[in-house]
């Protein structure tokens, strides 16, 4: 789920997060460590024929990066200067800021103040407070000419051109140097959030070195004898550290839907999160440069945001949503033998009367989730999967913040779905977030485990999902997402032609190995009102007979789905087009535009992608 774009600011700024993201609930805890084990502990993986480095078995929790704080702390997004106010409210643990603008684009952050001085007054401001900072460096999307293009074309783009990859290092350089002019304290450097999951879609089993980018090739002297693929830049990226900055952690950036699953959206089983997780790791393994920390986020917006910003009521988070994400970090942070900060993590609650679904008082339910259970054993879970920090902050404009924002003062206005408790302050959350995380550390911080214990079954956190939610919480049903869609993009997506045009996709090597696919949809009505019904007509033919199972989805115009059905086992004859039915009954508050239907054909059960059409058809809600 996803960072956020964010523009520079002339000088001493703090960028300002615009809006383009568009992604994204205790239970009892199903007992998967021992099953899963052995199936993570299989042999290595196969990379274009040649056994890749195996990932780390799975078992024992990560030994923690050395300085790093023993017990769970806090974080928040803090702008410059910051750093004394924020300590005023509680002991937190950090404070995290984005470096963006481009290396190349006059507007980076080296420009913020005079020679980067911008990062040098954050660790000082920090270090005076006794905070760890954390910056999130987020400058290949911004840099020219990728940041013309779509993201993933962008991004690839940049890394392919010598000249912006000479800059980049030359601004990573400048990074190390002045967080290395405090070698007694540890700094975060949060490295490109996204990256690594563009970069796995665009890999080839899971390999970094298969992907290009100019590493020797950009002309860096120090980087001479480093391949020109993203394990080379990943090891140009420690090369540097070392050099410059030991003090400094480094932090890769976890993208879930990196493998082309999104969990929360895709709702698989188990065996398949593990499946998942051990992909991720196994891309991690690939770049053969061990980070000290990785990252990994929920989403960076509130669950009401996209409820009532977006249309999209799918984003809430029920109790097996975070039992799935318990079990792919503990999966990853094994596999991959490093610790995890959560970030980004939006600030709403459904229990202040603040939070009532308006602009900057938007609800969600993960600070409840996470510091709203008196016994802490939805802490600790995470704390055992690997998380030893949790890092809060709105990823866009509007979104819930734990200060206030709006400017509209101490706000209660008449409660929605039982949200009854008085405001505590001004802060848009009510306060929820400042109490609860004073009262955390008045508790006395988690001490981080330093081996795997079992989940514990948590028991007293609020699970109710808000009443006003217009629909119900999707069904468990794995949903990939197309390659050429990633899920987190920030980049405004070209909307799709309004011709309906049919794909022939090669199968995948598997099973039926030799198939081509012909996948195509149309609708009883080009153009419709809110309120009435769509009928989708959605045809797929494949040149083997075969059985497979048909997954037909449609996606608003801000990329957020809102329909999906899917036939199982359905048996195919070959060179027969076999064409399925299906009606959607399109909600009042559904979203104006062109919606586009998105057809995949898998093996039974969920099993091998075979053909995914991520422009099957299209109508318009007018």
């Amino acid at each position: 789920m996803g960072r956020t774009d964010h523009e520079s600011g002339p000088i001493d700024p703090a960028p300002c997060p615009e809006d383009l993201h568009l992604r994204t609930r205790k239970l009892a805890l199903p007992s998967f460590v021992g099953a899963a084990a052995l199936v993570l502990a299989v042999a290595a993986i196969l990379v274009n024929g040649r056994a890749a480095s195996p990932v780390q078995a799975a078992g024992t929790l990560a030994p923690l990066p050395a300085g790093w704080p023993t017990t769970l702390q806090l974080g928040m997004s803090d702008a410059p200067g910051g750093a004394a106010a924020l300590k005023a409210t509680t002991n937190f643990g950090f404070r995290y800021q984005y470096l963006a603008g481009g290396v190349n684009t006059g507007n980076g952050w080296a420009s913020w103040n005079q020679n980067g001085a911008f990062v040098s007054y954050y660790i000082q401001d920090s270090i005076a407070n006794n905070i760890i900072p954390v910056f999130s460096y987020y400058q290949l999307r911004q840099s020219a000419p990728g940041n013309s293009l779509p993201e993933a074309k962008g991004i690839l783009a940049n890394l392919q051109n010598a000249s912006t990859m000479a800059a980049y290092w030359a601004d990573l350089t400048l990074f190390f140097q002045k967080a290395g002019a405090f070698p007694k304290n540890s700094v975060v450097l949060h490295l490109e959030p996204d990256l690594w999951g563009y970069i796995q879609q665009a890999a080839a089993n899971d390999n970094a070195a298969s992907v290009p980018a100019q590493v020797a090739g950009s002309g860096n002297p120090l980087l001479a004898n480093l391949p020109n693929t993203m394990a080379g830049f990943a090891q140009a990226v420690l090369r540097l550290r070392n050099t410059y900055a030991p003090n400094v952690k480094l932090g890769y950036h976890l993208s879930y839907w990196g493998t082309g699953v999104d969990p929360l959206y895709a709702k698989p089983d188990n065996a398949t999160i593990v499946a998942l997780a051990t992909r991720s790791a196994t891309f991690y393994a690939s770049l053969h440069a061990p980070f000290d920390i990785s990252f990994a986020e929920f989403s960076d917006r509130d669950s009401g945001f996209y409820q009532f910003v977006y249309g999209n009521p799918n984003a809430w988070w029920a109790p097996a949503d975070f039992a799935r994400n318990l079990l792919y970090l503990k999966t990853f942070s094994s596999l991959s033998q490093t610790r995890i900060v959560l970030w980004q993590i939006p600030l709403g609650n459904t229990l202040m009367r603040a939070e009532n679904n308006t602009w900057g008082h938007y609800q969600d339910n993960r600070p409840e989730w996470l510091l709203g259970d008196p016994a802490r054993l939805n802490l600790a879970n995470y704390a055992d999967a690997g998380v030893v920090a949790l890092l809060f902050g709105g990823g866009a404009a509007g979104t819930t913040c734990a200060c206030d924002a709006t400017g509209d003062g101490i706000t209660n206005p008449q409660p929605i779905d039982g949200n009854t408790a008085l405001s505590l302050s001004a802060d848009d959350d009510g306060g929820y977030f400042r109490s609860k995380a004073t009262a955390y550390y008045a508790a006395g911080p988690l001490t981080l485990p330093s081996s795997s214990p079992a989940l514990v079954t948590p028991t007293s956190t609020p699970t109710t999902i808000p009443t006003n939610t217009p629909t119900t919480i999707p069904t468990n049903t794995p949903t990939p997402r197309p390659t050429n869609t990633p899920a987190p993009t920030q980049t405004p997506t070209p909307r799709p032609t309004s011709t309906p045009v049919p794909t022939a996709t090669p199968a995948p090597s598997g099973n039926p190995a030799t198939a081509s696919w012909t996948t195509f949809a149309r609708v009883s009505a080009a153009s419709i009102l809110p309120g009435h019904s769509e009928a989708v007509w959605a045809s797929v033919r494949s040149s083997v007979t075969t059985r497979v199972l048909v997954d037909v989805e449609v996606y608003d115009s801000n990329w957020n789905k809102v329909f999906q059905r899917y036939y199982d086992n359905v048996s195919l004859t070959a060179g027969v087009t076999k064409t399925f039915q299906q009606s959607w009954a399109i909600p009042s508050y559904a979203r104006k535009g062109t919606y586009t239907i998105m057809i995949g054909v898998f093996s039974p059960g969920w099993g091998s992608v075979y053909s995914w059409n991520s422009n099957a058809g299209t109508f318009t809600v007018k």
